[in-house]
């Protein structure tokens, strides 16, 4: 027969420490966020992407025909240039842990690496698609500008253009982003993303049998649909098969890399 003895009196009984909890997806994004703000790269980057929308409506409001100063012609053009810099903000949010050596500090705090990187990838997708949000901002004050100043100032636009430009934004920060997990280094990641595939293109144009591959694996002519708001089966088909070339097998090869990769 066992008995237990009562601590002393005087004693504190010692206490078991409460179990700590992994900090959650959302609260990982947020943090992801708050990085994107934070770090002067992205932060500049950032305020480049709206001044650019306002920059581009601005000269179309001052040198385009009145007949074009429309709600569409201000969100379309000014999709084109942001769609340029959004996949360097993904790959600045992707290296970052290694550019700025505080990978191990991460990974230590939340040992599953996958988690990191799904917040990432959800951060840049947020800011894709607050970018849009922006354009539309700027696309509708420039509307209602040009109402005023004797432009066409029409408001007629396709929904689903407004949607398509949405997906153009999010795959080109995806595309950055997969560039940046495969090759984990900024200026490495930036300079492939943005010579493959335009050597692609070019060699798709230069090179007579790579024509017809290069109509579903060339993202500049899979992409270009998407600034209508009619797409075809087909063209969404070459679309998805690029999109598997450039942003998927990347992803996935790089989400191995950096699972695998030891971090000093």
């Amino acid at each position: 027969m066992t008995t237990t003895t009562a601590p002393a009196a005087g004693t504190v009984a010692p206490r078991h420490p409460a179990p700590v909890r992994r900090p959650s997806l959302l609260r990982l994004t947020h943090v992801e966020l708050r990085k994107l703000v934070d770090t002067r790269a992205g932060r500049w980057l950032l305020i480049t992407i709206g001044l650019v929308v306002v920059a581009i409506v601005t000269l179309l409001l001052i040198y385009a025909e009145e007949s074009e100063q429309t709600f569409f012609t201000f969100f379309v053009t000014s999709l084109l240039p942001v769609n340029v810099l959004l996949p360097v903000l993904g790959i600045l949010s992707i290296t970052s842990e290694w550019s700025q050596r505080t990978a191990l500090t991460t990974y230590a705090l939340v040992p599953r690496r996958e988690r990191v990187v799904a917040a990432k990838l959800i951060a840049v997708v947020l800011a894709a698609l607050a970018s849009v949000l922006v354009t539309l901002a700027v696309a509708t004050v420039g509307t209602l500008v040009a109402s005023a100043t004797g432009g066409a100032g029409t408001w007629k636009v396709d929904a689903m253009l407004i949607v398509n430009g949405a997906i153009v934004q999010v795959v080109g920060v995806l595309m950055g982003a997969a560039f940046g997990l495969l090759l984990l280094n900024p200026p490495l990641a930036i300079v492939g993303y943005l010579l493959l595939p335009t050597l692609w293109s070019v060699l798709g144009e230069l090179v007579r049998p790579l024509r017809g591959p290069a109509g579903w694996l060339d993202t500049s002519r899979t992409m270009e649909p998407l600034f209508t708001s009619d797409v075809t089966g087909e063209q969404w088909a070459r679309l998805g098969v690029s999109l598997l070339v450039w942003m998927v097998l990347p992803l996935a090869a790089g989400l191995v890399r950096t699972l695998r990769r030891e971090v000093s």
